[in-house]
């Protein structure tokens, strides 16, 4: 098996060290001060379930890697319908793109029985344009369960967690699913192959959808808005609205609110991806994240308001991120 880390950052590095680790060929692909580190020393992973090296190959030009049977996909969702020329050229006929990401995926309802089925979501694949990058029949979905950050250039620090839930958009178990699965579980990782991914994607996506916009807007860590009174209220009641709005597309995750805004808690002093994106300046993950939760619900004719609120005021301050 041949894989390609397309976005080799904290998570995509993590990846492709522990899938070398367990004796797969990776391929890193990255770029700046991070990929010279990797081409000098390889990826130096620091965790409390132990510290491990991978010298694995890095490029910052794909078609020097050629077409593999696994395209990792470690971008932010935000990215991909201008990562054509990347991608291109790792691509033969049978290449699956195991897509990492938060949020609605661009495929959710591609091979999704019901009145949606085929459906284009309008926030995370405007135009289409993502989908003529990412073909539909390539995508394994991905939902990751693990807390990474690049120490250094280089350096992945692993806080904590190790699962990588995959699955197939059509459902069921296939076998390009649990070949994958193999070499992940072979690294050292979790990567149970789920029959109904989108459960996965609804039970993340409640405390992505509330804790990242929170978090960009306050400027405040996961405890701090699960501890704080009127913050917390909100959390629950977009939880509510969410579930809400996924049993209207026909998913049904077991899933207690409380429980999650409790395990949120226990995370800590952590800053969510939005609100480290916004420090540095970088554009705010916010369409797969919560637009795309407001259109399902436009969609659904669901009221959803606190979504609509939190929104609205989130995405008045995504347009403000990189302007001086």
């Amino acid at each position: 098996m041949k894989v390609a880390v397309l976005g080799a950052g904290a998570i995509g590095a993590y990846v492709g060290a522990a899938l070398h680790r367990g004796g797969t060929e990776v391929h890193l692909i990255a770029r700046g001060a991070h990929l010279e580190a990797i081409r000098a020393g390889g990826v130096r992973v620091l965790s409390p379930r132990g510290d491990f090296e991978a010298r694995t190959p890095a490029t910052d030009d794909p078609a020097e890697v050629g077409p593999v049977d696994y395209v990792f996909l470690g971008l932010k969702a935000n990215s991909y319908a201008s990562a054509g020329p990347l991608l291109q050229p790792l691509l033969h006929d049978g290449t699956v793109v195991v897509a990492a990401q938060n949020g609605i995926p661009w495929w959710y309802f591609h091979g999704l029985k019901g009145p949606y089925e085929g459906r284009r979501i309008e926030s995370v694949d405007p135009g289409g344009s993502v989908t003529r990058v990412l073909d539909l029949d390539r995508a394994v979905g991905c939902v990751v369960y693990c807390s990474t950050e690049l120490e250094g250039p280089g350096v992945v620090r692993h806080l904590e967690g190790t699962r990588f839930s995959i699955g197939e958009p059509a459902g069921g178990i296939s076998d390009r699913c649990l070949a994958f699965s193999e070499a992940m579980v072979a690294g050292g990782l979790k990567c149970p192959v789920e029959e109904d991914i989108r459960k996965d994607i609804w039970i993340k996506l409640l405390g992505n959808a509330a804790f990242n916009p929170i978090s960009a807007l306050a400027r405040a860590t996961m405890v701090e808005i699960a501890t704080h009174e009127g913050t917390r209220a909100m959390v629950r009641l977009m939880m509510e609205e969410s579930l809400e709005i996924a049993a209207a597309v026909g998913c049904h995750p077991d899933i207690s609110v409380e429980k999650r805004i409790n395990g949120a808690e226990r995370v800590g002093e952590h800053k969510t991806s939005m609100l480290q994106d916004l420090e540095k300046d970088k554009p705010l993950e916010l369409d797969v994240i919560l637009a795309a939760v407001v259109e399902l619900a436009d969609l659904t004719g669901t009221r959803a308001p606190t979504l609509r609120a939190v929104h609205a005021v989130a995405d008045l301050l995504a347009t403000k991120v990189g302007v001086a």
